[in-house]
């Protein structure tokens, strides 16, 4: 991933759903002026989700997603509609296709329902206009506001210019002014940022919220020092100057607050992007569950992306293997990645989830939703080694809201 481009987390997610055969990839194909989706008169053409991240004028960095067929048959077919169902919780505007030879089907009610009562903009769009006898949008859509309706083709393009801008007007929104870690620096401030190399870290790059982190510094034209973990100390020493604050990377939390002096703020990466992302207060009171894990509890650890996990994964390794040393107990651990969060948490006494930087708004609110509603604690890694580790309370300090979901 590139300093310049967006990332795909804050890019607005339009997702194209509808019926098989409705015309939905030859829409997404119309819209995005490029061969993004298979087309085909076979029912069924389009097994999986495809998203593809680009920039679509007049809306600018978007991430377009087709989906399978909401009626799609079969045990495959139910696999697949469960899919569609998933990629709505991270959709900020949908586009319903509908077959405008047919008109409004059972189906497409239910998805408009859950558009509704998940509070998703969204349009429909009638296409095959071209084969379609002249009615007026009324007849075909009873009781939808005429605003939500565009008529289309996506075979002579009639009216695919009027849907982007129709999608560009929904994609308007106020710009999120929640800064990464700017908003507590001032000009010429040093900034440490402890980055470990090793096996997992993706080769030739920093991992996103690394980038992300030094961007925000580097707007806040204060500066940025890159260590390993082993060269924290002797950097300290040769600064010259006190750094507004260290930030780590969790791994080596542990490490990194026994070489940065009590009065240098500390830090993670991951309790900056729950700040961000607006859970640091819900993190910060769900890490305290941890102390209260019996015998047999069930913990989902959670991860946003699906990379390849490595020998001592963080996820998957690293944190069963530090719960059970501080709890010592035997807990189930069960793992999820990707748009595989379940929508049933019940069984689970926490949730550890990954800070989420592959996520965009929607999806995370929609995570911490699930848990809040069904009463199980939610937290994330930085905050749950931290606490693991006895340095919670050092390293939020920086933010006296989140102090006081701190047990004394």
């Amino acid at each position: 991933m590139s300093l310049n481009h967006t990332p795909s987390a804050d890019r607005v997610h339009i997702g194209f759903f509808g019926r098989r055969n409705a015309g939905k990839s030859s829409v997404v194909n119309a819209v995005t002026g490029q061969n993004l989706a298979v087309v085909s008169q076979v029912k069924g053409t389009t097994t999986d989700p495809v998203q593809k991240a680009m920039e679509l004028l007049p809306m600018g960095p978007v991430v377009i997603i087709d989906t399978p067929g909401i009626d799609d048959e079969g045990t495959l077919g139910e696999l697949r509609v469960q899919k569609t169902r998933q990629i709505l919780n991270k959709t900020d505007i949908a586009v319903l296709v509908i077959d405008g030879t047919e008109g409004k089907t059972p189906q497409d009610q239910q998805l408009i329902d859950i558009f509704r009562e998940k509070e998703i903009p969204y349009i429909l769009a009638c296409n095959k206009e071209d084969l379609r006898e002249q009615q007026n949008s009324a007849s075909l859509f009873p009781g939808e506001e005429e605003e939500h309706i565009i008529r289309i083709s996506a075979k002579t393009g009639f009216q695919i210019q009027e849907l982007k801008e129709k999608i560009a007007n929904l994609a308007v929104t106020e710009e999120n002014e929640n800064r990464i870690v700017g908003d507590l620096l001032q000009p010429s401030d040093f900034v440490v940022l402890v980055v470990p190399i090793d096996t997992a870290a993706p080769k030739g790059r920093l991992i996103l919220p690394q980038q992300q982190t030094i961007r925000d510094i580097l707007e806040s034209n204060a500066v940025s020092i890159v260590v390993k973990e082993h060269e924290l100390s002797r950097t300290l020493c040769q600064l010259g100057k006190k750094p507004a604050m260290v930030i780590t990377d969790s791994q080596v939390f542990a490490r990194v607050s026994a070489d940065t002096p009590s009065e240098i703020p500390l830090t993670s990466f991951s309790i900056l992007f729950a700040r961000y992302k607006g859970n640091l207060e819900t993190a910060v009171q769900g890490a305290a569950a941890i102390g209260k894990l019996k015998d047999g509890d069930k913990v989902l650890i959670s991860e946003g992306c699906t990379h390849h996990r490595q020998c001592d994964d963080i996820g998957s390794v690293k944190i069963p293997r530090w719960m059970k040393e501080y709890t010592g107990k035997q807990i189930e651990i069960q793992l999820s990645s990707g748009t595989e969060f379940p929508e049933d948490l019940s069984e689970y006494s926490l949730i550890i989830h990954c800070g989420g930087c592959m996520l965009n708004e929607r999806e995370m609110k929609y995570r911490q939703n699930c848990a809040k509603d069904q009463k199980v604690p939610i937290t994330n890694y930085g905050i749950a080694i931290a606490y693991m580790q006895g340095i919670l309370r050092r390293s939020v300090e920086l933010f006296p809201q989140a102090l006081v979901y701190l047990s004394e």
